[in-house]
């Protein structure tokens, strides 16, 4: 099985949230498995400096609708997954995010940048630049490849696609001006095909051409057919349901290890998990909060956005820290007016709350470590990543009953939290992992919250819920053999008939 991998991101050579971590994850399981697997990124400034270590080699230059390409190839780190960049101008010749410039302001040619990639993608897909190999199957991921499925749909000869939602939220949603100038298919512009409400959405072309669509769990692929979830594509989801499946994404269990940790003050595992402590300790030192062993450390760490369910936490947190009942450590941005409540929040309670505005690796892997519970109250969440580390971390989730957290975290319902510590065979029924709430409030967070500081009062039954969630199998290997079995049945129920024309353009 031969598979080109395209994504926009993929750690460590690009990322900024959840997509990079299975971008540059996904590949290496595919790998293992004996998936003969490319993975296509662009060559952003940044990534080619960070692939240059692994060596770069270039393979081939040469013209896409008009413009000069260069391809390079380098090597995912720590693997033997080769990697293919796509090197114009827009890419590499540019400081500032992926997506946006330094302000977060998105950068106005972005239609041109990511329908670039595509092109260069399908001319791989197509055998087109001479590279002598052929996927059997391109995997597409979010609206920045979306209209890679829509260009494979014209060739009859194409391999099989594959489209990945890893948020619907983001839509890549462009005007009819961004459309006109990429000389697309005029029949595009249509409520059928690539037109959204008045504009095209990159999104939406992956949904209506991919041979088969996947989200990032099964819950968020029931959850985006109906329209809290949708995002005004429900109907077309709906409609594409037999070709919808929703495959739980895994973590990278080397990088996301506490007995290895690198960033660790202490490592540790299920057998040594009293060495966790230290980590506490450690984390609270370094943060300037007092040492309190006893005190449950809550611990978030993600974009301060809406989505994350940011004006919860800011709602429920108060009267916990009021009553003395936990500390809170944070880091993440965003939202101006997230980072400046929280900033309040701090200064408010500078005894119990430490709030970094920005990102950190390390302090990420030490507040996993280090924190006895971690929150995630979001108001949706296709996969969730972060639920998953803190388990493996031996760190007890709060989240929000939706999407991936739902299908990751088994409840803990027993209210009381009251499990007789005397006697061991109270915890032989406990296979529990974590705290789920129903409805997206603050006062529906706050009682899961109340429930587990009262579970952690209990140190037999909080060192069972510790042993049930490092117990639990989050690793890439189950996934990708689904994603390999998926593989197989789309590339044999894959025709071209609608939408072919081998007449089209690719070079």
């Amino acid at each position: 099985m031969k598979v080109l991998f395209a994504c926009s991101e993929a750690y460590p050579l690009a990322k900024t949230g959840g997509l990079g971590d299975v971008g540059g994850a996904l590949p290496r399981a595919l790998a293992r498995l004996g998936v003969q697997v490319r993975l296509l990124l662009p060559a952003y400034k940044t990534t080619l400096e960070h692939a240059r270590p692994q060596g770069l080699k270039l393979l081939r230059e040469f013209t896409i609708s008009g413009a000069p390409v260069k391809l390079w190839q380098s090597r995912l780190t720590g693997s033997r997954v080769p990697v293919w960049l796509v090197d114009i101008p827009e890419f590499s010749d540019r400081d500032g995010g992926l997506y946006g410039d330094s302000t977060g302001a998105d950068w106005p040619d972005n239609p041109y940048r990511f329908y670039m990639f595509c092109k260069v993608a399908e001319a791989i897909a197509l055998n087109n630049i001479g590279l002598q190999w052929q996927p059997d199957v391109v995997h597409a991921n979010d609206w920045q490849t979306g209209l890679l499925p829509a260009l494979l749909a014209q060739h009859t000869a194409a391999p099989a696609s594959v489209f990945t939602i890893h948020n619907l939220a983001y839509r890549g949603i462009f005007d009819y001006q961004a459309f006109s100038s990429l000389n697309l298919p005029e029949h595009w512009w249509h409520h059928e095909r690539l037109e959204f409400w008045g504009n095209f959405s990159y999104l939406k072309a992956g949904l209506v051409y991919a041979d088969a669509i996947t989200t990032v769990s099964p819950s968020y692929a029931e959850e985006i057919k109906t329209e809290a979830f949708g995002c005004g594509l429900e109907g077309l989801l709906t409609y594409r349901a037999h070709c919808l499946s929703g495959i739980v994404n895994g973590i990278d269990t080397d990088t996301w290890n506490p007995g290895s940790d690198r960033h660790l003050e202490v490592n540790y595992n299920r057998r040594t998990l009293k060495r966790k402590a230290f980590n506490k300790a450690a984390l609270q030192r370094e943060l300037g909060l007092p040492e309190h062993d006893s005190l449950a450390l809550v611990g978030f760490i993600g974009r301060l956005v809406e989505q994350k369910g940011i004006a919860l936490l800011l709602e429920a947190l108060p009267s916990l820290l009021q009553q003395q009942r936990c500390q809170l450590v944070v880091i993440g941005s965003g939202q101006a007016e997230f980072e400046t409540a929280l900033i309040a929040l701090q200064a408010r309670f500078p005894q119990q709350v430490s709030v970094t505005i920005g990102y950190d690796e390390g302090l990420s892997h030490r507040i996993e470590a280090g924190s006895d519970i971690f929150l995630m109250p979001s108001l949706f969440e296709p996969c969730g990543l972060n639920q998953m580390y803190s388990q493996r971390y031996g760190t007890i989730p709060v989240a929000h009953f939706v999407g991936g957290l739902r299908d990751t975290i088994v409840n803990f319902s027993d209210s009381s939290g009251a499990i007789d510590a005397t006697h061991t065979s109270a915890l032989d029924n406990v296979d529990e992992t974590g705290f789920l709430f129903s409805e997206a409030s603050g006062t529906a967070l706050a009682s899961a919250l109340n429930h587990a500081l009262t579970c952690f009062d209990n140190p037999l039954l909080w060192r069972k819920l510790q042993d049930n969630a490092m117990s639990q199998d989050f690793a890439w290997g189950k996934s990708a053999r689904t994603y390999l079995e998926l593989y197989r049945q789309t590339l044999s129920a894959t025709t071209r008939s609608s939408d072919v024309t081998d007449q089209a353009a690719v070079l």
